[in-house]
């Protein structure tokens, strides 16, 4: 997660139409999310901050606290009103047995309708990029655009490491320790990198017991990872979405491959991609690269 320099390029890709999509009943039964919602500068046009809102979308394991500093900058560079979610078995939303794509689709989709959203643009990295995909698939209607961070629309396994973190953080509760430095010691028998374990520790509280404990659910969370590495559309002539889509890469992960850029352009036919130098964990490892490539794609739709 540690910033590096990035390497920038963009490539527009065929604009071929669409030929229908999918419609979905309105959703009842979804989890409602907990949000930051950060506001861009007083001297903003209303109508523009009122009428296009960002709905930036966490990964796996994290919260809107790992999208706080991004978001703020976006509401900034952009003048639209930002709300970074939690979603279902994270950060401060509600917990529930059931975490799959469609799940999590239902939800961002019913955050929508609750705050009376307007085309909204979703933003979402990792797990957050298919959440955001799949609504965009789901409900077209809904969304004007989306920014996917190193993901793609494909089944594709995990990194093992997703099922070494959730092992790492069993033990921890496990062990009843009373010190995030006990909890850190425990976490680099599974993990190197001081930036990852330090987003993990992120999840850790204080017990009224004097011990920590996660607050991510890890029973659900890891009975959820095979779903994690699936996608819920498998065929892009039934669903497709016609409005524009970013896909930022990260050179240096293996969730957007060169081979899936051919389905991509089906699910999604007026996408871009944007590599950037980068690990999987792009938004931190290379923020003003992020911010620039996000800020030129919605400056352009406007």
């Amino acid at each position: 997660m540690l910033a590096s320099i990035a390497r920038i390029r963009l490539r527009q890709t065929s604009p071929y139409q669409l030929h229908r999509s999918f419609t979905f009943s309105p959703v009842s039964n979804y989890v409602k999310l907990a949000y930051d919602l950060h506001k861009p500068a007083k001297d903003a046009d209303d109508a523009s901050t009122r009428n296009a809102p960002i709905i930036f979308i966490h990964g796996l394991f994290g919260s809107k606290k790992n999208n706080r500093s991004m978001s703020k900058v976006l509401a900034r560079d952009l003048k639209r009103p930002v709300y970074a979610v939690d979603l279902r078995n994270h950060g401060d939303s509600a917990h529930d047995s059931r975490h799959d794509y469609t799940a999590l689709a239902e939800d961002v989709e019913g955050f929508i309708d609750e705050h009376g959203l307007e085309k909204p643009t979703l933003i979402g990295h990792s797990m957050g990029a298919k959440t955001a995909m799949t609504v965009a698939l789901r409900s077209p209607h809904k969304i004007a655009n989306l920014v996917s961070i190193d993901n793609a629309p494909v089944d594709a396994a995990l990194k093992s490491d997703f099922a070494k973190y959730v092992q790492a953080m069993k033990r921890v509760e496990e062990a009843g320790v009373k010190r995030q430095s006990e909890a850190d010691e425990i976490l680099k028998e599974y993990e190197e990198s001081l930036p990852i374990r330090q987003f993990l520790l992120t999840n850790l509280l204080r017990t009224p017991a004097n011990t920590h404990r996660f607050r991510i659910p890890l029973r659900h969370l890891a009975a959820a990872l095979p779903a994690m590495a699936d996608f819920p559309f498998r065929d892009p002539d039934a669903a497709r979405f016609e409005g524009p889509a970013l896909f930022v890469r990260g050179t240096k992960s293996h969730y957007v491959p060169d081979e899936t850029l051919p389905i991509i352009g089906r699910f999604f036919p007026r996408f871009r991609v944007v590599d950037i130098e980068a690990g999987h964990w792009v938004v931190s490892e290379a923020p003003e690269e992020i911010r620039k490539a996000v800020v030129e794609f919605l400056q352009d739709k406007d």
